[in-house]
């Protein structure tokens, strides 16, 4: 118990040791996206947009994100998948992003299930968040990541570190969240949850390759 103790005295004393060093060498390491997302492509595999959205004024001012993307895409099965994409191009002055874990809840979305999932994609294979949530009947399946770099991340403690890595070893904070929602078709039951989560896991591995080439690396 008390080796334990010590080492969580120690990690904690070298996160704020490298905090330091974050805010010192982080100076002017704004990395700006090489276009708009709304640049992004419409046409992701078998999956097109249905419909573009925006965020509201109110929480644009509390993200404090630089670049915003939120649409809907749809497949031929007439299957809808949500994209939400928030850009950083800096964390220094009190820009992060804010996790879904905690901003689901404050819509009124409830988590019912959580964990990680392996998406392979290409040559490589990501590790994501996957949560089911609801809000009365209502379910959705909810799938997010980290980006940052050509890294995707999904632990919000590991995002941290690579923050103050990155900041200090390249002078570069920028990074994004990722956000994919599926909803589940009403009283589905289980055979709906496992269609949305087809959906939701066929649409990132249709997205997430252009998504890597057109996030800055």
């Amino acid at each position: 118990m008390m080796l334990r103790k010590n080492a969580l005295g120690i990690l904690a004393l070298v996160l704020v040791i490298q905090a330091v060093f974050f805010y010192s060498a982080s100076s002017g390491d704004a990395t700006s996206l090489p276009a708009p997302l709304m640049a992004f492509p419409s046409t992701l595999g078998h999956f097109t947009v249905a419909q573009e959205g925006t965020v509201e004024p109110e929480v644009l001012e509390v993200l404090k994100a630089d670049d915003t993307l939120v649409r809907w895409y749809k497949a031929p099965d007439q299957s809808v998948a949500s994209l939400f994409i928030a850009y950083f191009k800096t964390q220094r002055n009190g820009q992060s992003p804010h996790s879904p874990k905690n901003c689901l809840p404050g819509s009124g979305w409830q988590p019912s299930e959580s964990g990680r999932i392996d998406v392979p994609v290409n040559n490589e294979t990501i590790h994501i968040n996957r949560y089911l949530v609801a809000r009365g009947e209502n379910e959705s399946l909810v799938l997010y990541w980290y980006q940052s770099q050509g890294r995707v991340i999904a632990d919000e403690f590991a995002a941290k570190f690579f923050l103050i890595s990155d900041s200090i070893r390249k002078h570069r904070s920028d990074t994004a969240l990722v956000r994919v929602i599926v909803g589940v078709a009403p009283n589905s039951g289980a055979a709906g949850r496992a269609k949305a989560e087809e959906t939701a896991v066929s649409f990132v591995k249709s997205m997430y390759p252009p998504l890597r080439d057109f996030l800055p690396r």
